[in-house]
């Protein structure tokens, strides 16, 4: 023990040599320098800036020294250190202040007598202890400062402990100011702190055990989270990815498709330009031979001389209409077309929209693909069909409109409208087919109902977005089909389709076709469809009619404002004929 103390001492005098000379501490990293002396590293580095010299004996060095670590001087500091920082504990345990015996003044005390206000030793309680005159006195733990248990207004002991006021009280306390108040010992009062603390803390052991559970709890959550997000994410990419594959075989299928289109009409090419430059030649042949025969023009020879032109001179030649316009390469074109509309519009969506839309628009979009094809194919009849009317837009105007048009979001059933029904027309099938008759329906009077014009309504009416839908014809005489708005005439003889301005229809009048709006015909090419095909677009304000069969024709636009929603609108005339709104199908 003696050699520990001694080894103790003689380090703690080392503290000035272990002292940096610049922060007047113990080093902190210290390192050794040429000349020998040791400082903190950091202390030395920032008082150099341009020369290089020792802080203490002012050595100069010509470049700056590699500075390393003194190993062996830094784990002394921290012994040192270790060693003061338990010194500083022994003394501070060694200075508290030891309670002495009252009667010898030698001894260290073991208890205090509250009632003679003094603390004994061992041998000086034993009449305490012993003496049965002292078996009233009240014998507690050594009170370092007894003066803390005297009264500081009546200088007694405070042997009790007032409970209203919570404080320690003497007996003239209880008399005087606490007089009424309750009160008990101060042995009681810290039995039941000590019971209330020890509850406490039985509440505080169980709330942290419960906050322990809760929080592994949390940490397995937090684990099984990461697990499922892991796995999301690779659903997720897989799903992505096999869109992605999906998506190149589709490119590459396509890319061939035109490759395949380009190769064949090569082919034909340079089998028609291999004709062509056969027939040249011959030709050439041909004229070699008459030239020959004019230099001999005059034999006689000459005279008896036949010649026959060959065949080639028989052929017109002419440019081949090749193009890349094959099904394949159209319905690869409208397909890549349509989809891209299709996801262009459900990204613009938020996420927690997507699906639903996704599954309503589905349907239609295939559609509509299959509307763009047709009318792909139909190229040429564009261009013929707007020279036969001013109304209608140039054919690449038109073809891109159809273009822009293709996806429509909402497939919409439509039903015909029994209050708006003539009584001459009679609506079955669930309301998609009305017939007309020469005998009156039993419907109830409304203002809503035609009561002039054999005409009805759809239910539902259009003011925003895209929209297509198709009609089946009966005959092709004395039927119309069109657009009005609800605020269309019901009762006088103008509410007919196209004769106002607030209706436009086409209109099969015996072998004619026409346009109406406002009063206003324009007659049209006949065309005399089974099935007629309208695309409205309300922000776009047009309305094109097509005839649909195994392609689509474009036969007509209207071009106008919409100042309040459209409802599709039908006329019907003749006896017996029908119109039927068809269910679309993929």
């Amino acid at each position: 023990m003696a050699e520990v103390l001694q080894s103790d001492f003689s380090l703690l005098g080392l503290e000035e040599e272990l002292t940096c000379s610049i922060c007047l501490s113990t080093f902190q990293c210290p390192v050794t320098i040429p000349c020998g002396h040791n400082f903190c590293q950091d202390c030395l580095l920032a008082t150099w800036r341009d020369t290089y010299s020792c802080p203490q004996c002012r050595t100069h060095f010509p470049t700056k020294p590699e500075l390393k670590k003194n190993t062996v001087l830094s784990t002394v500091v921290e012994t040192f250190n270790l060693r003061s920082s338990k010194s500083e504990m022994s003394r501070m345990k060694e200075e508290k202040k030891v309670i002495r015996c009252d009667t010898c003044m030698e001894a260290e005390a073991a208890q205090t007598c509250l009632t003679c206000m003094a603390s004994f030793c061992e041998e000086h309680l034993r009449p305490h202890r012993e003496n049965p005159n002292f078996a009233v006195h009240q014998l507690s733990d050594l009170v370092s400062d007894l003066s803390e248990r005297i009264c500081p207004d009546h200088h007694k002991l405070m042997e009790l402990f007032c409970s209203e006021h919570g404080r320690p009280i003497c007996s003239l306390c209880l008399q005087q100011v606490h007089k009424g108040c309750s009160f008990t010992s101060p042995e009681e009062q810290r039995s039941l702190k000590e019971s209330d603390l020890r509850e406490k803390l039985g509440l505080l052991d169980g709330k942290i055990k419960k906050n322990d559970i809760v929080l592994s709890q949390m940490m397995d959550t937090q684990n099984k989270l990461k697990d499922s997000a892991a796995n999301r994410k690779k659903i997720v990419a897989a799903d992505y990815q096999q869109m992605r594959d999906m998506l190149t075989r589709e490119e590459r299928d396509a890319l061939h498709a035109v490759d395949r289109e380009m190769e064949s009409g090569q082919t034909k090419l340079r089998a028609l330009m291999k004709k062509f430059n056969e027939n040249i030649d011959n030709m050439n042949k041909a004229k070699e031979d008459i030239h020959n025969l004019l230099s001999q023009s005059q034999t006689l020879a000459f005279l008896q001389a036949s010649f026959n032109l060959p065949q080639a001179v028989n052929f017109d030649p002419y440019t081949p209409r090749i193009n890349l316009d094959s099904k394949k390469v159209t319905a690869s074109l409208a397909s890549a077309a349509a989809l891209k509309e299709h996801m262009s519009e459900i990204f613009k969506q938020p996420v927690e929209a997507r699906e639903q839309m996704i599954k309503r628009g589905i349907f239609f979009f295939f559609n509509k693909a299959l509307i763009f094809s047709k009318l792909a194919q139909s190229m040429e009849n564009l261009s013929f069909l707007a020279s036969k009317s001013s109304d209608t837009p140039p054919a690449s105007t038109l073809f891109e409109w159809d273009f822009c048009c293709l996806y429509l979001p909402d497939s919409t059933v439509l039903t015909l409208d029994p209050r708006t029904a003539h009584k001459r027309i009679t609506l079955t099938e669930e309301f998609t087919k009305a017939s007309v008759s020469d005998g009156h329906t039993n419907y109830p009077d409304c203002p809503e109902r035609f009561a002039v014009c054999s005409q009805v309504l759809t239910s539902k009416g259009f003011s925003r977005g895209r929209h297509y839908w198709e009609v089946k014809l009966s005959s092709n005489n004395f039927i119309g089909i069109g657009l009005a708005y609800g605020s269309i005439d019901r009762k006088g003889p103008t509410s007919r389709l196209g004769r106002n301005n607030q209706s436009w229809c086409v209109e099969w009048f015996n072998v004619k076709l026409s346009a109406w709006h406002n009063s206003s015909e324009t007659v049209l090419a006949n065309y005399s469809p089974k099935r007629v095909g309208v695309l409205l677009d309300c922000e776009g304000g047009m309305a094109t009619f097509y005839s649909v069969a195994d392609r689509a024709y474009p036969f007509h636009s209207f071009v106008f404002p919409f100042a309040e929603a459209v409802y599709p609108a039908f006329w019907l005339f003749s006896s017996g004929s029908s119109i039927s709104l068809c269910k679309l199908v993929a």
